[in-house]
């Protein structure tokens, strides 16, 4: 049976979690497994600091590949804010995208959607996306939108990157500028001229 989620403003769809483990054996070999079963991971190893660094790696992998839905309940709820058990709050805020890790324990790293209130809460966690909110739905062309007067369009720079502070390749220069004091020599005492 499949389960499809409505992606209207109120439906809320369940946080998601990744989840990448080390497991030890007593060969003094390990493994790494990860909760998405699509994802390959490497061959059982000797090498622990390898398989680290191809744990984080592949959890970097996951957060960056991951698009944060502004609807996403937080995951951080679903386990009964157990991981923050010392500070209770109340679920709140937008949906950020955590990656987690305790160098403690070296073992576990996780990718979880969870809210805005829990997130500084979860310890060893670092916040690497936020939920774009849905904007809303302007009005049509043909009715006026009131007193909004579009600003001038700024040049956009070569990449997909745009740069509020500088104009544009082959832009006029509009802003004032500011203008540096002149310089005056600084002469030591007893070289006069």
């Amino acid at each position: 049976m499949t389960t499809t989620y409505s992606e209207s403003s109120t439906d809320r769809v369940p946080g998601r979690a990744w989840t990448i483990r080390l497991t030890g054996h007593a060969d003094r070999t390990a493994t790494l497994t990860c909760s998405t079963a699509g994802c390959r991971m490497p061959a059982r190893s000797r090498d622990l600091a390898a398989l680290r660094a191809f744990a984080a790696r592949h959890a970097a992998a996951h957060a960056k590949a991951a698009t944060v839905r502004p609807h996403a309940s937080c995951r951080c709820r679903a386990d009964h804010c157990e991981t923050h058990a010392d500070f209770k709050v109340r679920c709140s805020g937008g949906v950020v995208l955590i990656v987690r890790h305790d160098p403690s324990v070296g073992q576990v790293w996780s990718v979880e959607e969870v809210c805005e209130a829990c997130a500084p809460l979860v310890p060893h966690a670092l916040v690497v996306a936020r939920s774009v909110r849905p904007r809303p739905v302007a009005a049509a062309p043909d009715q006026p939108t009131g007193a909004q007067v579009p600003g001038p369009a700024r040049p956009s720079v070569p990449g997909g990157f745009s740069s509020a502070g500088a104009p544009g390749e082959g832009a006029p220069d509009t802003g004032p500028r500011r203008r540096r004091a002149p310089r005056t020599p600084h002469r030591r005492p007893g070289h006069e001229r």
